[in-house]
């Protein structure tokens, strides 16, 4: 995604702030409830967590709601990346086509799966597999994204996917898909999406961070206490039906809080993606994440 250049001078009372095409990161469609007078509010929205990331660390956002997944792969990477917020617990999926006889983990071997690379849902499938006796040489992965998970389904060109909402909620609610479970029995649990900005923003504007992450912080607590309003704004800016999404809300807990759950389950991703060599070194949390702006 190519965003139009704008001097600092120019954009510096604009907010401008990236999400992604989920339902879990509509928090971010909240925020303009929140935002401080003088300010107003851009959301960028991605298609894919890694453009997600990248975009905070260009400059053409000041933070980003994305996976989990990609900030560790950045981090372990040495990018200068970091968490300022949590955002999301939940939100995954393991879908199934209603026609094949997938209905445990184990019944992936030999299908065709689609799972979005360098993702959250990548990492727990490797780890839901591995507790079941299983690798990625045991099931056939197919890369695709998110947002094609649920066409590829219904046509039949995959067996199942390792999704993020409203996907699951829209295989659903057409009939086509059928629920494996929600994979949240790793030592990762539901931890998924979280909010980063870069080392350069927070050194140069700590008062800019400020400021978003305590809109975050407000946003998430209003709409996961308004779910009518969650539905209406998921449904007008994800472009999807009514029963999808309220198919999809129950298994999305928007969040802000780093704390010591969240720390322990970060913790236990990185150990995973690196036991799973997705990651060659492991990143120094204490420098990748901060819970200075949400207290």
């Amino acid at each position: 995604m190519t965003a139009p250049v704008h001097s600092f001078a120019q954009d510096k009372k604009v907010l401008r702030c990236g999400t992604l095409k989920l339902i879990h990161g509509i928090s971010a469609y909240f925020y303009e409830r929140f935002v401080p007078a003088g300010y107003t509010v851009e959301v960028i929205p991605f298609e894919s967590p890694t453009d997600g990331k990248n975009a905070v660390l260009t400059g053409t956002v000041d933070t980003c709601i994305h996976g989990i997944a990609a900030f560790l792969l950045g981090a372990a990477a040495g990018e200068p990346v970091v968490i300022v917020a949590n955002a999301n617990n939940g939100g995954m999926a393991v879908m199934a086509g209603v026609k094949t006889g997938i209905k445990t983990i184990k019944d992936l071997k030999g299908k065709k799966v689609a799972i979005h690379p360098g993702s959250t849902q990548e990492a727990v499938i490797l780890e839901r597999l591995r507790m079941e006796g299983m690798s990625i040489k045991d099931i056939q992965p197919i890369r695709l994204m998110f947002s094609d998970h649920p066409a590829a389904l219904a046509r039949g060109d995959v067996d199942a996917y390792v999704g993020a909402e409203p996907a699951a909620g829209i295989s659903l609610a057409n009939g086509t898909g059928r629920l494996v479970e929600y994979p949240y029995s790793t030592p990762i649990g539901p931890l998924n999406m979280i909010l980063s900005a870069s080392e350069k923003m927070i050194k140069e504007n700590p008062e800019r961070i400020k400021l978003i992450v305590d809109m975050h912080r407000k946003a998430v607590d209003y709409a996961m206490a308004n779910r009518p309003q969650m539905i209406e704004v998921a449904m007008q800016k994800l472009g999807q039906q009514r029963k999808s999404i309220e198919l999809a809300i129950p298994n999305v807990e928007l969040a802000w809080k780093i704390d010591e759950v969240f720390m322990r389950r970060a913790q236990a991703y990185t150990r995973l993606m690196f036991e799973n060599k997705q990651i060659r070194q492991s990143p120094d949390l204490k420098r990748h994440i901060t819970a200075r702006f949400v207290q």
